[in-house]
């Protein structure tokens, strides 16, 4: 287990600003003696602590590629796989899979195939809650998509939540991506979407709660 690079900053300010919430705390239960608002307001600055911590934890998981796999790109619960029109790039029918990942969850991204990124662009937009039908075409996001050596090539797409105001991405067009490698981050609650060619075997469901880099997503055909 490692933290994330993006979290230096904010576990830096965030624990400055608790360690002085303790320092009040511990000021004012000598002044008003009140042991229990002391132990309770401890216990929430523990928490608060956890909760900065916790948020930027990156697990040390070693993938192993496999043949046209198609590994998951993030932690979080398949709430969406669908057909759909992709609009953006290809600019016709894909299979849809979308993976909402919640604050509790680790918030680095994954390649999902080996490749060359034909593709990276970022887009200004709103900040619905990740849920919202309309959140992969309206939101702050940005699009990827990565030609696997077969000719294959899928989209996927960081998608802001109504907490996350930030994404970090770290690839561009004509690198060459290597499946389970990290390249973005996204800050707070947000989704993952990926746009598969139709002819995809899907080894997921609906309601499956997915780890990046573990679970397997489907194969190219």
């Amino acid at each position: 287990m490692k933290l994330h690079r993006e979290g230096y900053l904010i576990i830096t300010i965030g624990l400055i600003i608790l360690i002085a919430i303790q320092g009040l705390n511990y000021y004012l239960w000598t002044i008003l003696g009140y042991w229990w608002l002391y132990a309770i307001l401890t216990i929430g600055v523990l928490v608060m602590a956890y909760l900065i911590i916790q948020f930027f934890r990156v697990p040390n998981i070693k993938y192993i590629e496999k043949e046209n796999e198609i590994i998951c790109p993030a932690d979080g619960k398949i709430v969406v796989i669908e057909e759909v029109e992709e609009t953006e790039y290809f600019k016709d029918k894909r299979i849809q899979i979308s993976i909402f990942m919640s604050p509790l969850n680790v918030h680095a991204n994954f390649n999902p195939i080996s490749g060359l990124v034909k593709y990276a662009k970022y887009h200004a937009g709103l900040f619905l809650v990740a849920w919202h039908p309309k959140s992969s075409t309206d939101n702050e996001r940005t699009t990827f998509v990565i030609e696997h050596k077969n000719g294959k090539e899928v989209l996927f797409r960081q998608i802001a939540g109504a907490l996350a105001r930030r994404i970090c991405y770290y690839v561009e067009p004509g690198d060459q991506a290597k499946a389970g490698e990290e390249f973005g981050f996204i800050k707070f609650g947000s989704r993952i979407d990926l746009l598969l060619p139709l002819d995809t075997q899907i080894d997921v469901k609906i309601g499956d709660v997915v780890k990046g880099r573990i679970t397997k997503i489907g194969e190219l055909k």
